[in-house]
């Protein structure tokens, strides 16, 4: 049975029995799917990956892939434990199995990508195994490559993207960073990027109103939709993460938002924010030194 990793998190976030009746009750009918045995090794895996006892953490996630064996969430948690462990070669073939079943997930691309990386390879060497002509997949790519500076890289991928507002959005942050302080490239930005600061603000907008109405559930749908179309936007990772916590995903949200950091430019307001929601969420999981790690970030006044 495939799982999703929504439903993954919900299983994690079940484990923690300081939520809302609603929440519990939402558990209660999604774990009917799951077996004791399941949720407990899952459980312990996690934990044990945490303390990093790596291969006490995989050998518990193997069994959960003996009850699971089409889990993308199990092949993604079996891939970071192995990388964790310095096993490339079997963190590859699990994360290369999780990205197949998910190919448009931006995690699993990037977890498989480091995990290339520290065998000197690259996805385009491996494309053969993976949908590499998925669109999305590309997008992701190019996305990852410009958070790693890998430029060339990554305008090699927007090459073939077409002129979609990401690939152009994309295109100019990469022509920016690489003609930095050439005060000539400035026009070109301003001119291009107002083209699609209406969508934008539109998206803002309509993310604003409904956290204001506290519709977490829609404000999840309309932030995913936003950080797909535009995926260099810090404030979108922020709503992302936020609906994502707040809607008991507080490990996926962990990772969103602490995406949104590498994109900030001196915009102490939204880092204030990003740290606040991230503190959030890791006292949700019950990590209470990094929820204190975050918080001490905050600054003061704004």
């Amino acid at each position: 049975m495939k799982k999703t990793i929504g439903t993954y998190l919900f299983i994690l976030m079940f484990s923690l029995w300081t939520f809302s009746q609603e929440e519990e009750q939402s558990a209660e009918v999604f774990l009917e799917e799951y077996t004791d045995e399941f949720q407990e090794s899952f459980f312990e895996a996690l934990k044990q990956k945490g303390i990093q006892n790596y291969d006490r953490a995989i050998k518990l996630f193997l069994e959960c892939k003996k009850l699971d064996s089409l889990s993308s969430v199990v092949d993604y948690e079996l891939a970071k434990a192995y990388f964790l462990d310095k096993k490339y070669i079997q963190a590859e073939e699990y994360a290369i199995e999780a990205l197949n079943a998910e190919p448009t997930d931006f995690w699993y691309l990037e977890n498989l990508v480091n995990i290339l990386e520290k065998q000197g390879s690259s996805a385009e060497i491996i494309q053969q195994h993976i949908p590499f002509q998925t669109q999305k997949l590309k997008e992701n790519l190019a996305v990852i490559y410009f958070k790693k500076k890998k430029y060339q890289d990554a305008l090699k991928l927007l090459s073939d993207l077409g002129d979609s507002n990401f690939a152009l959005e994309l295109t100019l942050k990469i022509k920016d960073s690489l003609q930095q302080g050439k005060r000539e490239t400035q026009p070109v930005i301003a001119k291009e990027t107002a083209k699609a600061e209406d969508p934008i603000g539109q998206y803002k907008n309509q993310i604003e109103s409904l956290l204001a109405k506290s519709d977490f559930g829609q404000m999840e749908s309309v932030s995913k939709e936003a950080l797909d179309s535009y995926p260099l936007q810090p404030y979108f990772y922020y709503a992302y993460g936020t609906s994502l916590n707040r809607n008991s995903q507080s490990v996926k949200a962990v990772e969103v938002l602490e995406s949104a950091l590498d994109y900030l430019l001196d915009d102490d307001i939204m880092a204030n924010k990003i740290f606040k929601e991230l503190s959030k969420a890791y006292t949700a999981i019950g990590n209470t030194s990094k929820a204190q790690e975050y918080l001490n970030k905050v600054k003061p006044g704004l």
